[in-house]
Parts: structure tokens; C-alpha cells; sequence
């Protein structure tokens, strides 16, 4: 089931707008980044609230949504850039294969699906693995490293 075409709501585009002028000014969840990536074909800068998650020591990005805009501009770029309140972070980012996607996608949605359970469905944090791999292929995964 691919949902990447999922766009936000009104209420979801208003509230995304809120966390994400939130989030610039350095409030709300430690998680919670603005992501700032170019876009593929007009190379202007483009953001969106995301939520950062780490994992043994490493940091990844998941479109709870799917092929979105900000995921085809990173895939296209390679590199973005993280901000929360005046912290800015440049990053490289590679899109991981679905073999490694369950691990990550289980410890996002044990964190984030009150938040996210809209996109998943049918799917929580206590899912086996073998079905989170099998609908691994709907939610992009990007390692980053500064």
C-alpha cells in the first residue's frame, strides 16, 4: 500500500505550520527538527517539520507518508540541512534498502505512533518483523551523517 501520495489536510498543513514555526524557535520536542532540503529541479530550499530519530548512536530520517516532495528532493540531493530554533546542521543522507528498514520503523513507531498511527495502519510498534518488512517498501528510511 503506497501512500505517497497522502497529502495534508488543511488541519494537518495548519499544524504542521504551528510545529514548524514552533520547532524554528527552539520549542517543542528535543526530537523534532525543521528539515531544510533543496529541490531537485527549481534548487530552492524547502522545509518541513520531521521527526529525528536516534538509534544506537545513529541518527535517521522515515517519511511516515511515503515518496513525498522532501524525499525525492533529498534523494536527488544528498544533503540538507537540520534546524531547531538557531542550530543549524548540515548533513549527508543515504536512503537505506528495506532489509534494514523493520528495526527502525519498529523504534519510530514506539516513539511517534500517537502522532503517526495514521500512516500505518494496521502497523504499531509491536509488529514482527517479518511484516514490517514487508511493508518496508512504503516508508523511506535515510541514514544521516554530518
Amino acid at each position: 500500500m503506497t501512500h505517497g501520495n497522502s497529502r495534508p489536510s488543511g488541519f494537518e498543513r495548519f499544524a504542521n505550520n504551528l510545529v514548524g514555526g514552533l520547532v524554528k524557535l527552539g520549542v517543542g520536542p528535543r526530537s523534532m527538527r525543521t528539515l531544510f532540503v533543496r529541490g531537485r529541479t527549481s534548487g530552492k530550499w524547502y522545509s518541513t517539520p520531521v521527526n529525528l530519530l536516534e538509534l544506537g548512536g545513529t541518527r535517521y530520517l522515515l517519511a511516515p507518508r511515503g515518496v513525498t516532495q522532501w524525499v525525492r528532493n533529498l534523494r536527488a540531493a544528498g544533503t540538507g540541512e537540520l534546524r531547531r530554533g538557531r542550530s543549524v546542521e548540515t548533513f549527508s543522507a543515504v536512503e537505506l534498502p528495506d532489509e534494514a528498514k523493520p528495526v527502525i520503523m519498529q523504534a519510530y513507531l514506539e516513539r511517534w505512533h500517537g502522532q503517526v498511527k495514521q500512516f500505518f495502519p494496521g502497523l504499531d510498534a509491536s509488529t514482527p518483523q517479518d511484516k514490517l518488512l514487508a511493508r518496508a517498501g512504503d516508508y523511506p528510511v535515510f541514514e544521516l551523517s554530518s
